[in-house]
C-alpha cells in the first residue's frame, strides 16, 4: 500500500531533514540557474527569474514526503521549464523509496522524467548521445536507490516481524510447556501424597474406633491424626488446583487453610505434638491483608514443625505484631528435652520457600541459632505488592 504519512507526524529530526534538503536543493537550482542563462529558453523569462522559480522548486520537496506524486510530477514539468536536476533527483528518489510496489506509477516517471530531461537538454542545445546517457541516469538512477532502500527497509520490517512472531511461539512453546509439567507434578501428588495421606486418614478413624474404646487418649490422639489429615487433603487438593487450572470438569478449589484465624490451631496442634508452645498477639492480625496472613500462617507452621522435629518439648514463645504499617513475627524455641524425631524426612526447603515468600511481599525473614535454641523472625510491610 502506499505511503501517505502527514508530514506534521513526522518526528521532528525528519522535518529538519527535508527542510535541509529543500533548503540546499532550493540553492543549488537558484545558482544552476544564474549560471547557466540558457536553462529557461522555454520560457524566455530573464535570468533572475529563471533562477527565482528554479530555487522555488527546489522549496517544494518540503513537501516530499506529504504530498510525493503531485511534488514529483510538478518536478518533471518545472525539469523541462527550468533545468532542475537536482530537485528532480531527489523527488524521484522520494516517489522510488515510497512506492516500491507500484510498478506502472514508476514506469510512468521513468518514461515522463526521461523526455522531460531530454528535452530540456535538446533546448539547451547539449543533446546527443552523452546527454542521453545523462538523461537516462538523471532519471532512473534515483528510481532504482530509492527502490533499493525501499526493499531494503521492507526486508528489513519482515525479518523484524518474523523475529516477533518467533519470539512469541517460543513464550508460547515454554508456556506450553511449564503448563504439561504442572500437570504432571500434579498428577504425581495425586497418585502418591493424596493417596499416602488419605490410607493415612483411614487408619487413624480405624484406630479411634478400634482401640480408642479402651484408652480416652488413644482414641483422642487417632482423632487429632485424622484431623490434620483431612486439613493435609484439603491443602494439597486446593494446590492441585492451582498447578492444574485449566481442568473445566473440576469445581473450583477451595482456599486452602492459612488465615490469621488458623494461628491458634498451629499452637494447639503444636501443644499435642509435646511443645510447650505459647502464642502473643499485639493488635487485629485478622484485618491484615490475606498473603500477609497466608504468610504468618506458613511461618509458624514451618518454625513450629521443624521445633518438633529438632527440638521436642521445647518451650517455644510465638509473638506476632501488628503495627500500623508493619508485621512482625517471633518463633523462639529453647532446647529439646528429648531425643530429635529422626525418623522424620527433611528436604531442606522449608526456610527457602519462606525466604521466596517473604522477598515476593517486600520483607524480610531471618532464622538462625539463637542461644541454645533457635529463632525465627518475620517482619513484613502491610501493603505488599500485588495486595492492593
Amino acid at each position: 500500500m502506499p505511503r501517505t504519512a502527514r508530514q506534521d507526524a513526522m518526528p521532528s529530526s525528519s522535518r529538519r531533514t527535508d527542510a535541509a534538503v529543500a533548503a540546499a536543493a532550493a540553492l543549488v537550482g537558484f545558482g544552476n540557474s544564474w549560471v547557466k542563462p540558457s536553462n529557461g529558453l522555454l520560457t524566455g523569462a530573464p535570468t533572475v527569474t529563471v533562477a527565482v522559480l528554479s530555487g522555488a522548486v527546489g522549496l517544494l520537496l518540503w513537501w516530499r514526503h506529504k504530498r510525493t506524486v503531485v511534488i514529483g510530477w510538478l518536478v518533471v514539468i518545472c525539469h523541462l521549464l527550468l533545468f532542475t536536476p537536482t530537485a528532480l533527483a531527489i523527488a524521484l528518489y522520494t516517489v522510488g523509496s515510497t512506492y516500491p510496489n507500484r510498478w506502472r506509477l514508476l514506469a510512468w516517471f521513468a518514461g515522463v522524467g526521461c523526455l522531460s530531461d531530454a528535452g530540456a537538454l535538446w533546448l539547451g542545445g547539449a543533446w546527443d548521445f552523452r546527454g542521453a546517457a545523462y538523461s537516462l541516469a538523471l532519471v532512473v538512477g534515483p528510481l532504482v536507490v530509492g527502490y533499493a532502500v525501499a526493499l531494503r527497509r521492507d526486508l528489513a520490517a519482515a525479518a523484524q516481524t518474523e523475529l516477533a512472531t518467533r519470539e512469541r511461539e517460543h513464550v508460547l512453546l515454554v508456556e506450553q510447556a511449564r503448563v504439561n509439567e504442572r500437570s504432571r507434578i500434579a498428577r504425581d501428588m495425586h497418585d502418591v501424597v493424596a493417596h499416602r495421606v488419605g490410607h493415612i486418614v483411614l487408619l487413624a478413624a480405624a484406630l479411634r474406633v478400634g482401640a480408642g474404646r479402651a484408652d480416652q487418649k488413644v482414641a483422642d490422639d487417632a482423632e487429632q491424626i485424622r484431623h490434620e489429615g483431612r486439613r493435609a487433603l484439603e491443602e494439597l487438593r486446593a494446590i492441585l488446583g492451582v498447578l492444574t487450572p485449566d481442568r473445566a470438569d473440576r469445581p473450583t478449589p477451595r482456599t486452602p487453610h492459612g488465615g490469621a484465624g488458623d494461628l491458634d490451631d498451629l499452637v494447639r496442634s503444636a501443644r499435642r505434638a509435646g511443645l510447650h508452645a505459647v502464642l502473643s498477639v499485639e493488635g487485629e492480625p485478622g484485618r491484615l491483608p490475606t498473603l500477609v496472613q497466608q504468610a504468618l500462617y506458613r511461618t509458624l507452621q514451618e518454625s513450629l514443625t521443624n521445633a518438633a522435629k529438632y527440638a521436642p518439648g521445647a518451650e517455644v514463645g510465638i509473638e506476632l505484631r501488628c503495627g500500623p504499617d508493619t508485621v512482625d513475627l517471633t518463633v523462639s524455641n529453647g532446647p529439646a528435652s528429648g531425643p530429635p524425631a529422626d525418623e522424620l524426612p527433611s528436604g531442606g526447603n522449608g526456610l527457602l520457600g519462606l525466604n521466596e515468600r517473604a522477598s515476593l511481599l517486600g520483607g524480610e525473614l531471618t532464622a538462625g541459632p539463637h542461644g541454645e535454641g533457635f529463632r525465627v523472625e518475620l517482619h513484613l510491610p502491610l501493603a505488599p505488592p500485588g495486595t492492593e
